[in-house]
């Protein structure tokens, strides 16, 4: 199967960008230069520390035009920090604040320098394979024509809303041709190679089966990765300082394109349903304590600050549902045994073709006297008993042995098995989030290795 449309970026969510704090009324971004300050020197292999805001009425000394950032000799200007400021702060829909600007100073730089090295990569790797890797300006311009359909404005419009608070559209145009770029890099060199077995599809099936009588949650994330952010405390503090902002009501979504570093970013942290042991055992226990709506506090795990949005709860133990097909014979109930016998061995060569139910009409319409059919969606309970045997006992994707009834013998498949209300994931569905957890693992992981490598100098 080929794969396409299927990675979502682990990085940020600029080509997702949201335009609503522009709709309502973002605050004007005209002081963010003066109350930035310029950064103070970095401790000795510690990122780079924020600079200390100043009030607006402090009319503080305006960042200095210079090098904040040198990156395998690639320079960061303190303009690119500010402009990409005003950029993440108009689309994050979130207030600049004495509290708040020094983490949304370390974010702009933490992206200009995840940039710059991809894009460093990307010319390495065009310069060796004699391709260009980089996105043109046609996909750039296309990119910033969705966004601006997804947000009910045009692309002319949607980049005045942005130059009138000060955000240049090369601004924009940058950061959408390195994710864009980076994007289908991975997509292109690793996704061919990424297969998504049947008896991982089949594990994860086994597995929603077995949980599929816990309680379930509608969520939404941000994570804040403790080592990009430089630490624990400095995740924590920059979690707590996310959620003061959500709380004053900054879009969840828009907050977590640009500042989660889960690959639901790109999703605006839409994470789905989940039930218990699908997230840190940390995050669980917090579940277990919110109401639908309510918003967490910061969730430290392992190695990252978790913030968790609970949109629905729902208990487990509803009614067990069933989707069957059928290859059935027609005997009486008075047939001879010879008959009978006959029509069992001819179900049973059938059954060693089947693949589940995906093959099942196909193979019986090749097999004389041998009729298919859906069954559709069934309560187990409202079920004949002998097919209710065969639909509690048979795994999703099986087939069972001739059940016979009055009307013939029948064939069984099991399609596939939940609990009532559950929200189900089919085949395609899961194959495609494992398929982008892989990828999205494969773009961590290089981008780790890059920094790991990279020369890397704040100033």
């Amino acid at each position: 199967m080929r794969h396409t449309g299927r990675f979502a970026a682990a990085r940020h969510g600029g080509a997702a960008l949201c335009v609503l704090a522009l709709a309502a009324g973002a605050p004007s971004l005209a002081q963010v230069a003066a109350d930035s300050g310029p950064p103070s020197p970095p401790t000795a292999g510690a990122p780079p520390a924020p600079a200390a805001p100043q009030a607006p009425a402090a009319a503080s000394q305006p960042l200095s035009e210079g090098v904040v950032a040198t990156v395998n000799d690639d320079i960061i200007s303190s303009y690119d920090v500010i402009q990409r400021m005003r950029l993440l702060i108009v689309t994050a829909g979130i207030q600049p604040t004495d509290d708040n600007l020094g983490e949304i100073q370390r974010e702009s730089l933490r992206s200009l320098v995840d940039e710059h090295l991809e894009m460093q990569e990307l010319r390495r790797e065009g310069k060796e394979q004699k391709f260009d890797l980089i996105a043109s300006n046609t996909e750039v311009d296309d990119e910033i024509a969705d966004i601006a359909r997804s947000n009910n404005t045009s692309a002319d419009r949607l980049l005045t809303q942005l130059a009138a608070q000060g955000v240049g559209s090369d601004t924009l145009r940058e950061q959408l041709r390195a994710e864009i770029s980076w994007r289908g890099w991975i997509r292109g060199r690793y996704g061919s190679r990424l297969t998504v077995g049947e008896d991982q599809i089949k594990a994860f099936q086994s597995r929603q089966q077995a949980e599929s009588g816990k309680p379930q949650y509608e969520i939404s994330e941000v994570f804040v990765d403790a080592t990009r952010a430089g630490g624990m405390d400095t995740a924590m503090k920059g979690a707590q300082q996310l959620i003061d902002q959500l709380q004053k009501g900054a879009p969840f979504a828009a907050v977590a394109k640009q500042f989660s570093n889960s690959p639901t970013a790109a999703n605006g942290g839409d994470v789905g349903w989940v039930t218990p042991g699908e997230m840190p055992p940390e995050v669980d226990q917090a579940l277990g304590s919110l109401r639908p709506g309510q918003l967490s506090a910061p969730i430290p795990v392992k190695d990252g600050v978790y913030i968790i949005h609970l949109k629905e709860r729902r208990a487990g133990g509803a009614a067990m549902v069933v989707n069957l097909k059928q290859a059935a014979i027609a005997i009486p109930k008075g047939a001879s045994e010879a008959d009978v016998a006959a029509a069992q061995a001819k179900l049973l060569a059938l059954r060693a073709r089947l693949k589940g139910c995906d093959n099942l009409a196909a193979e019986a319409a090749n097999v004389p006297g041998v009729v298919a059919g859906d069954l559709g969606e069934a309560e187990t309970k409202d079920l004949a008993p002998a097919f209710r045997a065969a639909a509690d006992g048979v795994p999703v994707g099986g087939v069972s042995d001739p059940i016979r009834t009055d009307a013939g013998l029948h064939l069984v498949a099991v399609c596939n098995r939940h609990h009532s209300g559950e929200e189900v994931m089919d085949h395609d569905q899961i194959e495609n989030r494992l398929y982008g957890q892989q990828l999205a693992m494969i773009a961590k992981r290089y981008l780790r290795d890059l920094r790991n490598q990279a020369t890397i100098e704040t100033r």
